[in-house]
């Protein structure tokens, strides 16, 4: 009890420095303040030297995903960011109507703890940051325990940057290690706001904490490769976005649903860009999965590796970068149709269109639901016929969709690495997590004339339709 008590002080203590931090950063605050803040968290991250130490340190203590794809996360990830947020009126008057007599005015939320995964120990620690302190709030982070080394290194830097344009260090602080439920539970009640990325265990509690949350839904992508589709195209996509940081991201494709017309020229469009067709659905499943949890040997891996883990050397080219895994169950007891974390993918055949949207739909409502899915075609009644149906927020059309779902420089989506799944996926949002989530507003309401309807304008087509 003793420990407990003395963790729970500890974070008193941060949120309390957090807190007045942040009221010196308001009661000062300008549009100004608040970009310089989030340009130089956003330079932390990016300066190249720093950005590739970064990538280094979160593959070697984690052990999940490559250093050159985090290196171009990194990057990517918070340049599309500041180019998001560049010009954002986050400070003073945001918005006024003279129609509607509104003003509206930015505010902080005051404290924001964020909660984030080992998946991402940098980019997403530093996407939530540069949000915060937009918007003028001061964030403490609570690291997974893989991610702690990434998320001190990258506090250091960011507080390198603070030093240099006289920014308050407090801003932005972290859990220090060693984390615990209880220290990240006592953030979570603590804080003005939590935002959530990481398990379904820690998204539960950051929505039953008390404070509002925003947390996001479990990702286990689906793609459809319907009897349009540019083949060649679909599987260099495929490839890219599967094998990119060895399937770390949540927005990397877990299935795909193959029309049984192109499933011949498919797989080998998939064969010439190293992806290895291997059929032994059991043999995958119990090496996947040896003791009920995803082998750790196989997870987030290079391609080597997860060949060698799952006793394939020999049976596959060596060029073998995916591998493909024809299967036909979804549920519980068929794990390939859940979310993997490898370089692998469960395979589906179906007759027509109608089968392959019905299988996706099943493998959404399984695990994912409210995510995204993703579509290879040219047919557009294909596409809405999925955006009408499917249960899901974000239908990815004929591109690689790790880099398209979380924000792209080819696509209108905001860059985050929290993608929100609405009811779908229990959660509040359904939107890419981003800037308008770190600011509340205050509304000026002046009176004007009256804008009282009649009845008759209400009213008079029902009325005629259906009587009086």
């Amino acid at each position: 009890m003793f420990f407990v008590s003395e963790e729970l002080a500890e974070i008193d203590d941060i949120l309390a420095r957090a807190r007045a931090a942040q009221t010196r950063f308001e009661a000062h605050g300008s549009q100004a303040l608040y970009d310089q803040a989030a340009l130089a968290a956003g330079w932390a991250i990016m300066e190249p030297e720093r950005n590739r130490r970064l990538a280094e340190l979160a593959v070697a203590s984690t052990g999940l995903g490559n250093v050159a794809d985090k290196i171009t996360k990194n990057h990517r990830k918070t340049l599309g960011l500041l180019r998001d947020i560049a010009g954002v009126i986050t400070h003073g008057v945001m918005r006024e109507d003279a129609q509607s007599g509104i003003t509206e005015i930015a505010r902080p939320l005051g404290v924001v703890g964020a909660i984030v995964p080992s998946t991402n120990p940098a980019a997403t620690p530093a996407n939530n940051i540069i949000n915060a302190v937009k918007c003028g709030n001061a964030i403490v982070v609570a690291p997974s325990p893989k991610g702690v080394a990434a998320c001190e290194m990258l506090l250091a830097f960011i507080h390198a940057e603070f030093d240099k344009v006289g920014l308050d260090r407090d801003l932005v602080q972290m859990i220090p290690a060693p984390g615990s439920k209880a220290k990240t539970q006592a953030l979570m009640e603590g804080c003005d706001k939590v935002i959530c990325t990481g398990s379904q265990n820690n998204v539960h509690r950051a929505q039953t904490c008390g404070t509002p949350a925003v947390a996001v839904g479990a990702g286990n992508v689906t793609v459809i490769v319907d009897d349009s589709a540019d083949l060649g195209d679909a599987a260099r996509k495929i490839r890219a976005s599967k094998t990119f940081d060895n399937a770390t991201s949540c927005s990397s494709e877990n299935a795909v649903v193959v029309l049984d017309s192109v499933r011949s020229a498919f797989l080998e469009e998939m064969a010439s860009v190293g992806g290895a067709l291997v059929e032994d659905e059991a043999g995958i499943v119990a090496k996947l999965w040896p003791d009920g949890h995803l082998n750790r040997a196989v997870i987030a891996r290079d391609a080597k590796d997860m060949i060698t883990a799952l006793e394939l050397d020999g049976q596959v080219p060596e060029t073998t970068e995916f591998i493909l895994v024809p299967t036909q169950g979804i549920g519980p007891e068929h794990p390939l149709s859940g979310e993997k974390l490898s370089r692998v993918l469960a395979l589906y055949s179906a007759r027509d269109f109608d089968e392959a949207a019905a299988l996706t739909e099943q493998v959404q409502r399984h695990q994912g639901a409210g995510h995204s899915v993703g579509i290879h075609t040219k047919t557009e009644a294909h596409i809405e016929r999925l955006a009408r149906s499917m249960p899901t927020s974000r239908i990815i059309v004929n591109q690689a969709h790790t880099f398209a779902t979380g924000g792209s420089f080819t696509n209108g989506m905001p860059f985050s690495l929290s993608m929100g799944c609405g009811a779908w996926g229990g959660n509040a949002v359904n939107e890419n997590v981003h800037w308008r989530h770190f600011l509340q507003s205050t509304k000026i309401i002046r009176e004007i004339p009256a804008r009282e309807p009649s009845l008759d304008e209400i009213f008079g087509r029902y009325w005629q339709e259906a009587g009086a």
